[in-house]
């Protein structure tokens, strides 16, 4: 695009030609058409391109690398925990994957099937896996025999398979997407309360300490749990432009359904015949635009320091008769000392763009921190270095680069968070009453409200708010509950209040 313009506009004359008009920005704004807006920054940030089959997506290096970082975060703790690794096949046969019934059900719709090898039909067709219950459980049962065989804690990372027809979204929805699956076994029913606990939290540490996105952790109603589940936990995340909640992550306890439908039995320690209890827990690549929706701006991503794949990215900015040299020598020699001291530096050489172009490309990237090497900076033994997050300007020495640079990126990781839970703040509205309610849902707010915690009551709410927008459903109950005084009522129902509820429009 720009890049090969310049090239051939340099091959043609006998000057190279530089890049100046930045041509980079974004046609829409994030307040204005957040749709268009999400969908440009995805791809002129270089973290997607669009493929020729609907709903799938490919991941450009940009974004991968965020997965790693992630993902090496997350597979150190859960080994800390004794879980192991394995990996199961992509395809599931018929008979198995019907075994749960509930679990099916709720899956049903989304279930990708291989029917031919070739020109020939198969005899049976072969599923793809939307997520592994099925798929690992009967091995769990040849596997697991007495008390000493368990607990059983394996996880995988891998793709699956969901073919969505509504609305699909690069890193929100998508027909296939990259996540890891925990699946566990348990003796006894403490042991496996206390691990969806322990996981949720290192769901919330994705978000809150790398993504420095908020969540809220709480349980999710009977209705949005997990298809043939026991309980469902969740760490809801909340995107303030489109009034909309997003289901973070989610730990779920299975209780002994599973165990009962493949039969996972042991020999406990008294010579008995027992069932085991069951987890599973999952977070997918939706993290990554969870953490756009929230942070970017009308320039781009903006990048949390902790997940940036180059967190300071340093220009020459050579005028006129200048040190060329001495400039990208100091650059050289700027990168090379904030990488020996483990920060995530490059610098941009390419003399076919001009500083300004350059700019403008990494802050459509989301680079945390840029440092400009000028002639000015070059005489006087300093660099500039310019914030991302807030575009503030700061004239370093050169010898408390490191230092000054660290306590930066420490600054606007913290920053971006503090900006994010504030904005969320401010749309969260607690009501009492339906009226109260409906006015807050059209404003777009995440509204706690006092629940009867009834499954029909929640399904009649889905219904009252049908509508352009989606309907509204229950998000989660906080773990943290506020004080529900005595007689308070239903929001929904009138009937006595049970608990405090988050409520809003999903993606």
């Amino acid at each position: 695009m720009a890049g090969k313009d310049a090239k051939s506009n340099a091959a043609k004359g006998k000057k190279k030609e530089v890049k100046k008009e930045t041509g980079l920005g974004l046609s829409y704004k994030k307040d204005e058409n957040f749709g268009e807006w999400y969908s440009e920054v995805v791809v002129n940030g270089e973290m997607i391109e669009y493929y020729d089959i609907s709903g799938c997506y490919i991941l450009r290096p940009w974004a991968m690398s965020i997965w790693e970082i992630m993902q090496t975060f997350f597979d150190a703790e859960i080994k800390k925990m004794k879980i192991k690794n394995c990996y199961f096949p992509l395809f599931v046969s018929s008979g198995v994957l019907q075994k749960e019934k509930d679990h099916i059900e709720g899956f049903a719709p989304e279930v990708a099937w291989v029917t031919k090898s070739g020109e020939s039909e198969l005899e049976m067709p072969i599923a793809i896996r939307p997520t592994s219950e099925t798929v690992m459980y009967p091995y769990f049962s040849k596997w697991i025999r007495g008390h000493r065989d368990l607990p059983l804690r394996l996880n995988q990372w891998c793709n699956v398979v969901r073919w969505e027809f509504s609305n699909p979204t690069p890193f929100i929805r998508s027909r296939e997407f990259l996540w890891q699956e925990g699946h566990t076994a348990f003796a006894t029913k403490e042991e496996a309360d206390t691990e969806v606990l322990d996981i949720l939290e290192l769901y919330r540490r994705i978000y809150e300490e790398f993504l420095a996105v908020p969540v809220i952790k709480g349980k999710k109603s009977e209705h949005e749990k997990f298809a043939g589940g026991l309980y469902t936990t969740t760490v809801e995340a909340f995107v303030p432009n489109t009034g909309r909640g997003v289901q973070g992550a989610t730990s779920h306890c299975l209780g002994q359904n599973f165990a009962k439908m493949f039969e996972i039995n042991f020999e406990n320690e008294k010579g008995e015949k027992a069932m085991v209890w069951q987890n599973s827990w999952a977070y997918t690549t939706r993290t990554i635009g969870v953490m756009i929706m929230v942070h970017g701006d009308d320039k781009g991503l903006v990048l949390p320091p902790k997940v940036a794949s180059v967190q300071v990215i340093v220009i020459p900015v050579p005028y006129k008769d200048a040190d060329t040299k001495g400039i990208f020598d100091a650059c050289a020699a700027t990168v090379k000392s904030l990488n020996e001291s483990g920060i995530r530096a490059e610098a941009d050489f390419r003399d076919n763009y001009s500083p300004g172009w350059k700019y403008s490309h990494w802050e459509m990237k989301g680079v945390p921190l840029r440092i400009e090497i000028g002639p000015k900076d070059f005489a006087n033994n300093q660099v500039r270095a310019v914030r991302r997050d807030n575009a503030t300007k700061h004239d370093i020495p050169m010898a408390d680069v490191v230092e000054r640079v660290k306590d930066m990126l420490d600054n606007i990781q913290q920053s971006l968070f503090d900006a994010a839970k504030e904005k969320r703040d401010v749309c969260i509205e607690v009501v009492y009453t339906w009226e109260e309610f409906a006015e807050a849902l059209g404003q777009k707010k995440m509204i706690l409200a006092p629940w009867c915690d009834e499954e029909e009551v929640e399904r009649d709410v889905k219904t009252r708010t049908k509508g352009e927008m989606g309907a509204a459903k229950s998000l989660c109950s906080p773990f943290q509950q506020p004080e529900l005084p005595e007689g308070t009522l239903c929001f929904a129902s009138g009937k006595p209040a049970k608990k405090w509820t988050y409520w809003g429009r999903s993606y």
